[in-house]
Order: structure tokens, then C-alpha cells, then sequence
């Protein structure tokens, strides 16, 4: 900031300071002593306001809220080119990844002193990873399955879950419309440790291609009935009575089973989900199949390698595992 700015700032608000140190004690002296039953004279809509004085405990808040903007201003930086009476250098040594731990060590245009707001996110997150970082590092030397097993580690799983998964896949790790139920057994990219971390740390995207412009509505139609059928879900009261099943066996091997197989259980190494297992992301209503098939999806499952790093990431697998290997729900 310039010294003209500076200056300009710094003036603007002391005046704003003074002149509303001197509006509250000046107005307060020309005040009455008593209270009176006498108004100020005015009438709103029939409500008249009564000439006392402003209470005293009132009075003493605006008082005490000019003490502590003063205090603050003095403490902080923020008036201008004032960087405030409190120590501390919140400059980051970027090369090293800590932070500055004196004056001397700060850049030759930056010793100015006072505390500062610049890099504080990142001198947090240093000070957690030196208190946490060993945790997270023990764990992750040790196999995702014994990871999984160990109760200290599963309660801190469970907190980065909250924190960076839940979004998604809600509190209870069931997922939703579009997002997948992590405590069941039905995978689309495979539940192995190793992959599910793999999941986690470079995401995952899915392609689902429309198919509106390479098939009629009737087979659309009759392709959804197929498949509904595949998980015993094809009856007279859902579907229409005019489906041609036959005929939508015939479209799924010319246009589906090359990424969900002939026998439809799909195939992992591309996403493709199983569609005779009764598991569905998208819903299974005759008319949401359909709609999956028109119009695709392309459901995409973050990258969290840069957010998280192998460490957490590692511990956080472990969690995922593990939920998929309790006891089912009766």
C-alpha cells in the first residue's frame, strides 16, 4: 500500500473513531439526569417515546465497544501500513515447507514485524502434520487389512470419512441417487484394499453413452424391460404389456454386453456395473432405465491424492474396507 493510502486509511478511521467517542459522551451530557413521564413529542402511528435518558448499561456498551476497536487496531494489522503490536511472523519458508522462526530468517523486504494473516492455513496445517503426521505414517507401513482390524484406526478413519466422504456417500457410507453404497459387497471398480485405495487416490470416471441416437424407442423400451427382467424386476404391473423381451435380449448383445458381458454381471476393470445383481446407482424403475440408457451418465468419483496425501489416504481405504466386511444388517 502506498504512503498516501496509508495515510488516507489511517486518518479516515481515527476521525471515525473520535467523532463517535465525542457523539456518545456529548449526547449523554445533554441528557436529563432523571426519569420523566414528558415525551420527545413526536407521534409514530400513535406511539409516543418517552424523554429519558439512554440506559446506563447501554451507554457503557458503546463505550466498551470503541475500547475494544481501538485495542484491535493497536493488536492487529489493518490500518494501513500498521502491522500491529503483537509478535509472530506468519511468512512461510516455501522451499522447506516450515515456517519462519525469527526475524533473521525472514526475507530482507519482509521484516516488518508484527503478526500477520498471510500463510496462517498453511502454518496450521504444519503444525498437524508434526503432531499428527507420525500417526498417520505408523499406519500407513502397516497392510490395509491390519489396518482395518485395528480399533484406534478405524475411529480415525471413520472421522476423515466424516469429514471428506459423507458429501457423497452420506453418513452412513450407504450413498445415495448416483452415489455408491460403500457397506455392501457390489463393486463397480472392485473392493479389494489395494484398489479401493486406488479408487481414492487417483478418483475414478465413469462413461455410461447415450444411446438415443442409436436406438429406436421401442428398443429402449424393450432393452429396459430385459434388464429389469435380469434382477427379477420385470412383471405386468410395472412394465408395459407390449415389451418385447426377446428382441431386447438381442439389442443388449449388440449394444451392451461389450461392456457389462453377455451374462450382464459386468466387468470391474472398466466400471461397468453388474445388472443382474437387484444393486442400483442410478435407480430401478422402468422409467429411470430407460432414462440411463437415452441419455447415459457419467458419474466421476474425485481424486483425493493431492487433498489427502498416501498417508490419510491409506487410513482411509482401510475404513472403506472395513465397512464392507461387517455383518449385514438384519
Amino acid at each position: 500500500m502506498t504512503q498516501f493510502w496509508s495515510w488516507y486509511i489511517t486518518a479516515l478511521t481515527v476521525g471515525s473513531l473520535l467523532a463517535l467517542t465525542w457523539l456518545i459522551f456529548a449526547t449523554r451530557k445533554g441528557q436529563r439526569s432523571d426519569t420523566t413521564d414528558e415525551t420527545v413529542g413526536h407521534s409514530f402511528d400513535g406511539i409516543e417515546e418517552y424523554d429519558n435518558p439512554l440506559p446506563k448499561w447501554w451507554f457503557m456498551l458503546f463505550v466498551a465497544t470503541l475500547i475494544f476497536g481501538v485495542g484491535y487496531l493497536a493488536l492487529y494489522p489493518g490500518l494501513g501500513n500498521w502491522r500491529g503490536v503483537l509478535p509472530g511472523y506468519s511468512y512461510l519458508d516455501t522451499e522447506n515447507k516450515t515456517p519462519f522462526a525469527t526475524e533473521a530468517h525472514l526475507p530482507e523486504e519482509e521484516r516488518k514485524g508484527g503478526w500477520t494473516g498471510v500463510h496462517e492455513w498453511e502454518k496450521e496445517m504444519l503444525r498437524a502434520d508434526a503432531e499428527y503426521g507420525p500417526i498417520f505414517q505408523k499406519y500407513a507401513s502397516m497392510p490395509l487389512e491390519e489396518v482395518a482390524a485395528d480399533e484406534q484406526a478405524m475411529k480415525i478413519g471413520a472421522r476423515l470419512f466424516t469429514n471428506y466422504c459423507t458429501v457423497c456417500h452420506a453418513t452412513s457410507a450407504k450413498g445415495g441417487y448416483g452415489f455408491p453404497n460403500l457397506t455392501d459387497n457390489d463393486w463397480l471398480w472392485g473392493g479389494e484394499p489395494e484398489t479401493i485405495k486406488k479408487t481414492i487416490m487417483e478418483g475414478r470416471q465413469a462413461a455410461m453413452p447415450a444411446h438415443q441416437d442409436m436406438l429406436s424407442e421401442a428398443e429402449i423400451r424393450n432393452v429396459a424391460g430385459y434388464v429389469r427382467s435380469l434382477s427379477g424386476l420385470s412383471d405386468e404391473e410395472t412394465d408395459p404389456k407390449n415389451l418385447d423381451l426377446a428382441a431386447g435380449q438381442e439389442v443388449f448383445g449388440a449394444r451392451c454386453a461389450i461392456c457389462h458381458g453377455n451374462d450382464a454381471k459386468g466387468n470391474q476393470g472398466m466400471g461397468a456395473p453388474n445388472l443382474a445383481d437387484k444393486v442400483w446407482l442410478y435407480g430401478f424403475e422402468f422409467a429411470q432405465i430407460q432414462q440411463t440408457i437415452r441419455y447415459g451418465r457419467n458419474g466421476k468419483m474425485p481424486a483425493q491424492k493431492d487433498l489427502l496425501g498416501n498417508d490419510k489416504v491409506h487410513l482411509l481405504a482401510a475404513y472403506v474396507y472395513s465397512l464392507s466386511q461387517k455383518p449385514a444388517e438384519e
